[in-house]
Formats: C-alpha cells, sequence, structure tokens
C-alpha cells in the first residue's frame, strides 16, 4: 500500500469522521511518513479548538484606526470608481457638449448685433 491512499482520509482519521480499514490501519502502524501526517492533523485539530475557545482582546486604539484606514480605502476608491471608465467618457461629452452650447451661443448672439 503506498501513502497516498491513505493520505486523504487521515484527516478524518485525526477527527473521528473516517474509519481505516485493516490494510490502511497497518500501513499506518508502518509507515513514519503517515504516522507523522496524523499526529500533524491531530495538532492542527488541537490548535482549533484552543482557539475556539480564546477570547482576544484587541488593543487599545485598534479601533479608531482601522476604521479610519477603512474610511481612507474607500474615499480612494470613491475617487478612483469617479475617474475611471464611462465616467470619464461621460464628463469629456458633457464638457464638449457644454463647449459647443457656448459656442453657438455666440454665434448665435454676433449674428444677432449684425442683423440689428
Amino acid at each position: 500500500m503506498r501513502c497516498e491512499a491513505v493520505a486523504d482520509d487521515l484527516a478524518g482519521v485525526a477527527d473521528g469522521s473516517a474509519i481505516l480499514d485493516q490494510r490502511e490501519r497497518r500501513h499506518v502502524e508502518q509507515c513514519l511518513r503517515c504516522q507523522a501526517d496524523l499526529v500533524h492533523h491531530r495538532r492542527i485539530l488541537r490548535a482549533m479548538r484552543a482557539m475556539r475557545t480564546e477570547v482576544l482582546e484587541p488593543s487599545p486604539g485598534l479601533l479608531p484606526e482601522v476604521l479610519a484606514l477603512i474610511e481612507h480605502a474607500g474615499e480612494r476608491q470613491a475617487i478612483r470608481v469617479l475617474l475611471s471608465g464611462r465616467r470619464v467618457a461621460y464628463i469629456g461629452g458633457l464638457a464638449a457638449a457644454a463647449t459647443a452650447a457656448g459656442a453657438g451661443a455666440l454665434v448665435l448672439a454676433s449674428r444677432h448685433r449684425r442683423a440689428s
């Protein structure tokens, strides 16, 4: 039997959700690599269980710092969205239309002066 045949089941063996058959158990008992993998999975489970019950207190000033970073990132994103893509094209189109309207108004005003 090869290690690859039991490697996927070792995590399940560690948490009790999988059971190895006799041949697989015999391989794990004789294979140092698989024994090390099984120990590794069990250590990870113990660490995760310890983290589940551990309560972490944030350092003073952490919350205001995080909120300031979020606000700063939000402002940067808003500016980036404003300056990117179609919005720039719309703003450029509006500026061109306003310029054309101003030029048309000047032409009409000059014709009106000549006529009177």
